[in-house]
């Protein structure tokens, strides 16, 4: 096995017992097959649509292995879990496909909640928001395109800004940062608009707004530099989350169906070189830049390490956060923070029925990545022998 800072997996799976390893390992096995993922998903969606009694099954499978809880107060018994190793918890309350003014309110008003709840705990140190959570895509796709919006359209547009600005405004209050999630690139200009807005507003003396950059657009490492001329130039820190991305074939397809150049790069080498890049620049203006790394890749992680070591960084800089999703890449995560580095997890919740586009978008992502599915497998396998050398 290569040497790494990963590589401890008696650190890495700590907190999962015997029988935890087992459920985990039989989930990522049968993520593993793009037919039985396919197959489940659209029985899962059925069973759903007809009112069949499956929301049990979800619940103690795949909901189980990626989610906290149907509720915040679910979520605490992972929250405590995870807090006991130093790593935070990031609640994402993850329901999707709602499309009306009464849930985009009721999703503010959760996570408002979340803020409230990041003030008295500390290991809550975020809050995060997908702006199609409180607004809708069909208007911020309208917003996107530059062309002028009904009154209707505008009122609905005005609201999104309006609870975009309650959450800022209660993170900056509360002292809970807010991360703002990346989206589709035909609504993406809208958003970064907006959160532009919200970081010159209110992250004057600390990041409390955080926008995201996803690089496996080509485009990203520019914007990113541009971002941070706007913000210094206006005397405002600049939070940022860098991520790969999640909706490739979805951006590809949609390039291609209406004939233009796609936003995606052209390789996974390309992402993984802006990537990197974006972490160096980081760091090389980290007292004008609070950063989030959000990604499972060990490589970027170490190397999040080394360019904070070359820099003379302390591990705990309160600028700089490693986070990974629950439910995967607990050998990055756990290891980082048993060194000492600020880790958390994004920790997805809400109700099952809700959450069900999440779960899939999910299972169908890491059955697209084979590599991770089979590491995640065979660092389980691994940490299940070594418990059993122990025994002899």
């Amino acid at each position: 096995m290569k040497d790494s800072i990963f590589n401890n997996l008696e650190i890495a799976f700590a907190s999962k017992s015997n029988r935890d390893l087992s459920f985990s390992a039989l989930i990522f096995k049968l993520m593993g097959s793009p037919i039985l993922v396919k197959t489940s998903t659209v029985a899962a969606l059925l069973a759903i649509k007809f009112h069949l009694p499956i929301k049990n099954l979800i619940k103690a499978t795949i909901f189980k292995q990626f989610c906290g809880g149907e509720s915040q107060e679910e979520t605490e018994k992972v929250i405590n879990t995870l807090g006991r190793a130093n790593i935070k918890s990031i609640l994402d309350y993850s329901v999707e496909g709602e499309n009306h003014e009464s849930h985009f309110e009721y999703t503010t008003q959760e996570i408002l909640r979340v803020i409230a709840l990041g003030k008295s705990n500390k290991n809550v140190p975020a809050a995060c928001v997908k702006i199609t959570g409180i607004g809708s895509f069909g208007v911020l796709e309208m917003a996107n395109s530059g062309k002028p919006l009904a009154e209707k359209n505008k009122i609905e547009f005005e609201s999104i800004k309006s609870r975009l600005n309650r959450l800022c405004s209660a993170a900056q209050e509360n002292d809970v940062p807010i991360y703002i999630d990346a989206e589709e690139s035909w609504i993406q200009n809208t958003i970064d608009s907006m959160v532009m807005d919200m970081m010159l507003k209110f992250n004057k003396k600390k990041a409390y707004v955080f926008n995201t950059l996803q690089m496996y657009r080509w485009d990203r490492l520019d914007l990113f530099k541009a971002w941070l001329s706007q913000t210094t130039s206006n005397k405002v820190l600049l939070g940022v989350k860098i991520v790969r991305g999640a909706y490739i074939e979805k951006e590809n397809n949609r390039a291609k169906e209406n004939n233009y150049k796609s936003p995606i790069q052209p390789n996974k080498k390309a992402t993984d070189q802006d990537y990197n890049s974006a972490l160096a620049f980081a760091i090389n203006n980290i007292e004008h830049i609070e950063l989030c790394a959000g990604t499972h890749n060990e490589e970027s992680s170490e190397l999040l390490t080394q360019l904070m070591k070359e820099r003379n960084i302390p591990k705990n800089h309160p600028h700089i956060y490693f986070s990974q999703l629950y439910g995967m890449s607990d050998q990055i995560s756990f290891n980082l923070a048993d060194l000492g580095y600020n880790v958390s997890k994004y920790v997805p919740y809400g109700p099952v029925k809700s959450t069900l586009p999440y779960l899939i978008r999910r299972a169908e992502e890491n059955t697209s990545m084979t590599g991770q599915i089979g590491k995640e497998l065979r660092l389980i396998q691994d940490e299940k022998k070594r418990r059993k050398q122990l025994l002899n």
